[in-house]
C-alpha cells in the first residue's frame, strides 16, 4: 500500500467514560433531586399519592436525622459535612433572591427614567432666593405643600423665561404673610401625602440596592476563599442507588472478565458468606488493555450489579500545580468512599499518577511521588470493615510502580483483551439492536471481517454505517454500507478532492497490485480480501488482508511471508514501472520494524540464535530508559544490523520471484483496477488465480461494469 498503509489491527482510542459526583453525606438530598429529575424526564406533570407519601417519608427521615443531633458530639469533618448538605438547598433560595433584586431594580430605573424624560425640570431655589423673587414680582404661582414644607411654582428667570421651581421655607404664618402682601401670586396649600410606592422607589429600593450589592459582593469574596480551600478536595463523580445503572448484562464479548469481577460484586452484595470461610476479597482489582477495550464498563458493571456507591476519578484530577493538593483529594477521596461504604472507587488511568517513582528526569521527589506514597497509604490503610474496592484501569501497567502492584494493594489483575470472533459478534449484536438491518447483513461474517477491533471499533464501525445511511437517505442498513463504513475505519475516508495523472494512478496500480499478488502466492500470508487504488486518509491505495481466524501466536514462516507481502509494492513498481516513489515509505518502516524484532526480541535469526538483545521489553517510558544501557556489544550491534538487512533482502529477493514469474497477470490486475478501481469477495480471488475472464462470463454485470467505467475518462480522487 501507498503511504501510510494502514493495518486493520488498528483502531482509533475512545473517550472514557465518566460519572457525575457528590458526597456521601449529601445522599439525602440528592435522592430527592433524583427523583424529581426522572420525574422530569418521563413528563409526568401530576405527582402521584404514591410519590407524595414516599417524598413526606423522606422529608421525615431528613429531620429525623438532625432531631436528637448534640453538636458537642460532633467532630469539625461531621459539622463540614451537614452544612454542605444544607448548602445545596440555597440554589432555589438564592434564585428568587436575584429574581427580587432585579426586580427592585428596575423599577428604581424606570423611575428615574420617567423622572429624567417626562417630567418637567425645576430649578432649585434657596429660601433667600424664593423671598427675593416674590419681591421682584418674579414668581407668579406657589405651591406649599405641608407634610416636608417644600413650596414648587413657577417664576420668571432673569431671561424672561418660565421655569418651574422648588425650594423650602419653614414657618406656615410667615409664608401666608408673606404672599398676603403680594396677592397677584396664585398661591395655595395641599396637605395630602405623597404616595407609598413614590416614597418607597425614591428613599428605600436605593438604600435596599446598596445594601444588596455590599451583601453579594462580601459573599462572592467568601465564595472565592471557599474555592481558594478547596483544591484539596476531590473531584470524583459519584453514582448512587437510585440511579440507572449499567450491569452485565450491558457487557458483551469479554466473558472471562466478566467472571473475574463476579467476585467482587457478589463480596459487595454479600460479604458475610466470605468472611464465614476466611476469605479475602482483593482490596483492589486492576484492569488492563488497549483502549477501548471496554474498562470502564466493566467498572461501572460491577457497581450496577452490586447497588453501591461507585466513585469514579481520572489519575490527572489528583495533580495540580499547588504542591500537597494530590495527596489531599486522595485523602478525601478515601474518606468518603469510606463513609459511604461499601463502596467502588474507579480511577481511570491510574498510570497518570501511579507511575515509578524515581524515574522523573527532573528530580526524584516531586508531586506526583506524593501523590502516589499517599494512595499507597490509603490503599495498606483500609479497614476490614470498611468495604470499599479500588479498581483501577491502564493501558501501560509496565510503568507502574511495583509497590503499587503487590499483594495487599491491586491483588487481582484482570487483563481486558480484543474480542474474538464469538465476542466481536455478540457486541456487534448488542449495538444493532437499535439500528434497522437489511436482510444481506450478516454479524457472524461481519465478525470475521474485524480482526483485532475492539468494543469501541465495533460501536464505531455501525454508527458509521448509520451516518452512511442516512447520507443516502436509505431507510435501512446494508452491507454495502458496512463495507464502506469499515474502510473508513481502517483506512480513513475517501479523498474525493485528490486530483492525480494517469500515470500516478497506473503507479498506483501497480504498486497494489504487487502487494496483492504476493500476499496470495505465499503459503503463510494472510488471504486478500480487497485491493482498491482509491485513495482514503493518507494512503493513495491499500490492500486489505484478514485472516481466516483469530491469531495468538505468528510463527516464523508467516512473518517471513508478511515481510515478502510489505515489500512487494516497491518490487513492483522497480519491475514495471522502471523507477522506485516515496509511496513504499511506510510499508519500508513497517518491514524494518518487524525484522528488527524477529531480530532482537523473538530470537528468529539463524545467524544470532534464540537470544534476546537489549532489555526493552515495553514501550519508552521517559527517565527510566534513558537509565539503562545496551546489554550487548558494538560488535554484535552491527551484527544485528547485518542480519537485518539479510532478512530485506531475502524478503525483496522472494518478491521479485513471484511477480517477475507472473508479468502477464501482474498487467492483467493493473488494468482491472484502472477501470473498476475497487476489486473484492470472489472477483479479487478470480484475479489473483488468473481466471478474470472466466469469471465475467459467469457474471455478466461485472462487464457492463468495466464497459461503463471505461466510457468515463474522469479521474476520481
Amino acid at each position: 500500500m501507498l503511504e501510510n498503509r494502514p493495518d486493520q489491527k488498528e483502531s482509533p482510542t475512545p473517550a472514557p467514560e465518566q460519572n457525575s459526583q457528590t458526597k456521601p453525606s449529601q445522599q439525602q438530598a440528592i435522592k430527592r433531586a433524583d427523583a424529581h429529575d426522572n420525574t422530569l424526564q418521563h413528563n409526568e406533570p401530576v405527582q402521584t399519592p404514591e410519590r407524595e407519601n414516599a417524598s413526606h417519608q423522606e422529608d421525615t427521615s431528613h429531620q429525623s436525622r438532625f432531631k436528637n443531633l448534640n453538636l458537642d458530639d460532633l467532630s469539625v469533618d461531621e459539622l463540614n459535612d451537614i452544612i454542605d448538605a444544607f448548602s445545596k438547598n440555597k440554589s432555589p433560595r438564592r434564585k428568587r433572591i436575584w429574581i427580587i433584586f432585579a426586580l427592585l431594580l428596575a423599577a428604581w430605573l424606570a423611575y428615574c427614567a420617567y423622572n429624567a424624560f417626562f417630567a418637567s425640570p425645576q430649578d432649585t431655589l434657596t429660601t433667600n432666593q424664593f423671598v427675593e423673587a416674590v419681591n421682584q414680582e418674579q414668581i407668579t404661582k406657589v405651591v406649599y405643600k405641608t407634610q416636608d414644607s417644600s413650596i414648587t411654582g413657577v417664576y420668571t428667570n432673569s431671561n424672561d423665561t418660565s421655569r418651574h421651581f422648588k425650594t423650602y421655607y419653614i414657618g406656615h404664618d410667615s409664608l401666608q404673610k408673606l404672599m398676603q402682601d403680594h396677592p397677584t401670586i396664585a398661591f395655595s396649600i395641599d396637605t395630602s401625602d405623597d404616595s407609598m410606592i413614590k416614597t418607597v422607589i425614591s428613599a428605600i429600593v436605593p438604600t435596599v440596592l446598596i445594601v444588596a450589592a455590599l451583601f453579594f459582593l462580601m459573599n462572592s469574596i467568601s465564595d472565592q476563599n471557599g474555592r481558594a480551600l478547596s483544591f484539596g478536595k476531590a473531584r470524583a463523580r459519584v453514582g448512587e442507588k437510585s440511579r440507572p445503572k449499567t450491569t452485565f448484562k450491558d457487557v458483551a464479548g469479554i466473558d472471562e472478565a466478566v467472571e473475574e469481577l463476579k467476585e467482587v460484586r457478589d463480596f459487595l452484595k454479600d460479604p458475610k458468606r466470605y468472611k464465614k470461610l476466611g476469605a479475602k476479597i482483593p482490596r483492589g482489582v486492576l484492569l488492563v488493555g488497549a483502549p477501548g477495550t471496554g474498562k470502564t464498563l466493566l467498572a461501572k458493571a460491577v457497581a450496577g450489579e452490586a447497588g453501591v456507591p461507585f466513585f469514579s476519578i481520572s489519575g490527572s484530577d489528583f495533580v495540580e500545580m499547588f504542591v500537597g493538593v494530590g495527596a489531599s483529594r486522595v485523602r478525601d477521596l478515601f474518606k468518603q468512599a469510606k463513609h459511604a461504604a461499601p463502596s467502588i472507587i474507579f480511577i481511570d488511568e491510574i498510570d497518570a499518577v501511579g507511575r515509578q517513582r524515581g524515574a522523573g528526569v527532573g528530580g526524584g521527589h516531586d508531586e506526583r511521588e506524593q501523590t502516589l506514597n499517599q494512595l499507597l497509604v490509603e490503599m495498606d490503610g483500609f479497614a476490614e470493615s470498611d468495604a470499599v474496592i479500588l479498581i483501577a484501569a491502564t493501558n501501560r501497567p509496565d510503568i507502574l510502580d511495583p509497590a503499587l502492584l503487590r499483594p495487599g494493594r491491586f491483588d487481582r489483575r484482570v487483563q481486558v483483551d480484543p474480542p474474538d470472533i464469538k465476542g466481536r459478534k455478540t457486541i456487534l449484536e448488542v449495538h444493532a439492536q437499535n439500528k434497522p438491518l437489511a436482510p444481506d447483513v450478516r454479524l457472524g461474517a461481519l465478525a470475521k471481517l474485524t480482526p483485532g477491533f475492539t468494543g469501541a471499533d465495533l460501536a464505531n464501525l455501525l454508527n458509521e454505517a448509520a451516518l452512511l445511511t442516512a447520507r443516502r437517505h436509505k431507510q435501512i442498513i446494508g452491507m454495502n454500507e458496512i463495507e464502506e463504513a469499515m474502510e473508513r475505519v481502517i483506512a480513513g475516508p475517501e479523498k474525493k478532492g485528490r486530483v492525480m495523472t494517469e500515470e500516478e494512478r497506473r503507479t498506483i496500480a501497480y504498486h497494489e497490485s504487487g502487494h496483492a499478488l504476493v500476499g496470495h502466492i505465499l503459503k503463510h500470508a494472510d488471504p486478500v480480501h480487497k485491493i482498491s487504488i482509491i485513495s482514503r486518509g493518507s494512503a493513495l491505495g491499500y490492500t486489505l488482508q484478514l485472516p481466516e481466524q483469530d491469531k495468538v501466536l505468528e510463527t516464523k514462516n508467516a512473518m517471513l511471508d508478511q515481510l515478502a507481502v510489505m515489500l512487494g509494492g516497491r518490487t513492483s513498481e522497480e519491475l514495471f514501472c522502471g523507477d522506485i516513489t516515496t509511496g513504499a515509505s511506510n510499508d519500508l518502516e513497517k518491514a524494518t520494524k518487524l525484522a528488527r524484532k524477529m531480530v532482537m526480541r523473538y530470537g528468529m535469526s539463524d545467524e544470532l540464535g534464540a537470544q534476546v538483545y537489549g532489555e526493552a521489553q515495553h514501550e519508552v517510558f521517559l527517565g527510566r530508559d534513558y537509565a539503562h544501557g545496551s546489554n550487548y556489544s558494538a560488535e554484535t550491534s552491527k551484527r544485528i544490523d547485518d542480519e537485518v538487512e539479510r532478512m530485506m533482502r531475502r524478503a525483496h529477493e522472494r518478491a521479485e520471484q513471484v511477480l517477475a514469474s507472473r508479468k502477464e497477470l501482474v498487467r492483467t490486475m493493473v488494468d482491472v483496477l484502472l477501470a473498476r478501481e475497487t476489486v473484492e469477495g470472489e472477483a479479487v480471488q478470480a484475479l489473483l488465480d488468473g481466471k478474470w475472464e472466466h469469471y465475467l462470463q459467469n457474471h455478466p454485470e461485472y462487464m457492463e461494469n468495466d464497459i461503463d467505467q471505461n466510457a468515463d475518462t474522469s479521474v476520481r480522487a
